[in-house]
């Protein structure tokens, strides 16, 4: 792997932007079971930006995993899997309904290390997000690439994640994963076709996407506290399927809440931590 090659793409830039519209808040709202106005100016719901501007590729030009083909924006990484690793969010104002929201990308560091599993390669992207021409919030997004274990994955195991004082158990069903993978254009077949996921990637299911386990953790806080925190970090452990139902807890601690999701008897799968 030619590390020097990668690090070339540090300080690529990438700019979108697209109006949103209240008939998306209301699919956003739907696929999460929440209840809120779509009207015009009204607050948009905590990250639905992951549902903007987002990569739009051509058929031809995705790879045999339904992902953009390498080597454009991101890095050419010659590992085959790519998964989210976690991130961190500071918000600096509101998403409003009937806005142009723009995000402007870049590529702030290229890091190779060395798993237990083989390489890691590490890629850091920040994304500038404004909403009607004001900022709005400030995103770094880690993303992990890795080679592909041999033979069958099977589910994550370990000692079994405590429940929260605040706990909401969730069932992962395949059309809440689709919609999801619909609504941030998201090709990445994992998600939604079983054969590829587990006839060719190995796994004992879909996989339930990190940036919605991150919305789950980012809504339960802002719903317990009433206000939408300043600063939020996640941090993927785990990946969990749609094979059984999972849970989405919080605890509070001074200043702050510890959140975290887990499937029902497993590990930790993301945790993640929530300022005001």
């Amino acid at each position: 792997m030619d590390i020097d090659h990668l690090r070339s793409w540090i300080g690529r830039e990438q700019s979108d932007a697209e109006v949103l519209t209240p008939m998306l808040v209301r699919q956003f709202n739907a696929t999460f079971d929440r209840k809120g106005s779509t009207e015009e100016g009204d607050i948009a719901p905590l990250l639905i930006h992951f549902c903007l501007t987002q990569p739009v590729s051509p058929e031809s030009e995705l790879g045999p995993d339904g992902h953009p083909a390498r080597g454009g924006f991101l890095p050419p990484v010659p590992l085959p899997r790519r998964m989210w690793a976690g991130g961190a969010f500071a918000f600096h104002g509101d998403i409003r309904i009937g806005e142009r929201v723009e995000r402007r990308s870049t590529i702030r560091d290229v890091v190779l290390k060395q798993g237990r599993s083989g390489p890691l390669c590490f890629v850091t992207v920040e994304h500038e997000i404004t909403s009607g021409g004001k900022p709005a919030l400030t995103e770094r997004q880690d993303i992990v690439y890795r080679d592909a274990p041999a033979g069958e994955q099977t589910m994550p195991e370990g000692e079994a994640a405590p429940q929260g004082r605040h706990t909401r158990r969730i069932t992962p069903t395949a059309t809440l994963l689709f919609r999801y993978s619909a609504m941030t254009f998201n090709g990445h077949r994992i998600h939604y076709d079983i054969p590829y996921a587990t006839e060719i990637e190995g796994y004992p299911g879909l996989i339930v996407h990190g940036p919605m386990q991150a919305t789950l953790l980012c809504q339960t806080a802002a719903d317990l506290r009433g206000t939408r925190p300043e600063r939020f970090s996640f941090r993927s452990l785990s990946p969990i399927f749609d094979t059984a139902d999972f849970t989405v807890n919080a605890d509070d601690k001074a200043g702050a809440m510890r959140l975290w999701i887990a499937r029902v008897g497993g590990p930790l799968a993301m945790e993640a931590l929530a300022e005001w």
